[in-house]
């Protein structure tokens, strides 16, 4: 199909969370745009967008609404015509998108392992008895709880500077990032951190890969974004959240899920816990890459069973 590329007299609108990790996201989808039509940065406008989940600090996710606190105002805009595109990281989006809006499109993918950042320590072994953690994520508290629960976790939440702040604070520590967004940021190895495999900490379903949303009816937008979608990371997205929608996984069910790619090959590993950490189950499973969302479905109905009725209700 043709199409009219956008030029600095008329962009395209690029909607972002305005954290520094969020530009970022927002500035490599740009250059990608940018060198699949052989654009300048100025055919692009990046809009940053508020949103309540970086409004409100002080309060676990849980507690104020879950993943949607970080796309409705943004996804509302796109809807509205006031950005062309949104940038997301994938491990933020629920699995439903509202009517009229399609998440169709991924950068390749990122390292999806965890970090371990402490000014002093290597690891969690190095933690000593009843030493302080913190994470704002209930699925890093359950899997270190679960390894270690003799250590206090403290709610951690804020984007990566803050979260590196209150750590030089001594608020704990140690706390946890995603290899990814360091990377995004550049920040290795100036943050003492150490990388997590996903044998010891599973990361989170679609950690380390960047979506981006458009209107279903924008058919210039479409063509645009297809030219710079990357197949293999969609194909481990598809197996992860078929996994997650099927556990209904939100902020607050501690899930954790990897696809993986060798050649014609799809392996995917699936973890659930209790918040808590007292309780783990997991499995592993492997199978062609066109069967994947079909193989997290599955999975997620097996550990479902397994796990039986209120197993992610908080234990006193």
């Amino acid at each position: 199909m043709t199409f009219d590329l956008p030029t600095p007299a008329s962009p395209l609108k690029i909607g972002t969370r305005g954290s520094p990790l969020a530009l970022a996201q927002a500035y490599e989808t740009r250059r990608r745009l940018g060198a699949a039509f052989d654009l300048s940065d100025d055919a692009f406008a990046i809009v940053v967008i508020k949103v309540t989940g970086d409004a409100i600090q002080d309060r676990p996710l849980k507690e104020i609404g879950g993943k949607g606190l970080f796309t409705r105002e943004i996804e509302e805009d796109l809807l509205s015509g006031k950005i062309d595109i949104a940038v997301h990281s994938m491990k933020d989006m629920p699995v439903q998108q509202p009517g009229g809006l399609l998440l169709d499109t991924y950068l390749p993918r990122e390292d999806v392992r965890d970090a371990f950042v402490s000014p002093a320590l290597d690891g969690i072994a190095a933690l000593a008895p009843g030493a302080v953690v913190g994470t704002s994520s209930l699925r890093r508290r359950a899997q270190l709880l679960n390894r270690r629960p003799d250590l206090k976790v403290v709610e951690f939440r804020g984007n990566v500077q803050t979260r590196l702040r209150k750590l030089s604070d001594g608020v704990a520590e140690c706390t946890f990032l995603a290899m990814a967004g360091l990377n995004r940021l550049g920040m290795i190895p100036e943050v003492p951190a150490t990388a997590i495999g996903p044998d010891d900490m599973l990361p989170a379903v679609a950690q380390g890969a960047i979506g981006i949303e458009r209107r279903a009816d924008d058919a210039r937008v479409a063509a645009m974004l297809e030219a710079i979608h990357h197949a293999p990371t969609g194909q481990q997205l598809a197996a992860e959240r078929a996994f997650l929608s099927e556990l209904d996984g939100s902020c607050e069910t501690p899930i954790a899920g990897l696809a993986e790619l060798d050649g014609g090959t799809l392996r995917l590993r699936g973890e659930v816990l209790r918040p808590d950490g007292s309780e783990n189950i997991a499995d592993d499973v492997s199978g062609a890459i066109a069967d994947g969302p079909e193989m997290g479905r599955d999975m997620a109905r097996r550990l479902l069973a397994q796990a039986g009725p209120g197993f992610f209700d908080w234990r006193a």
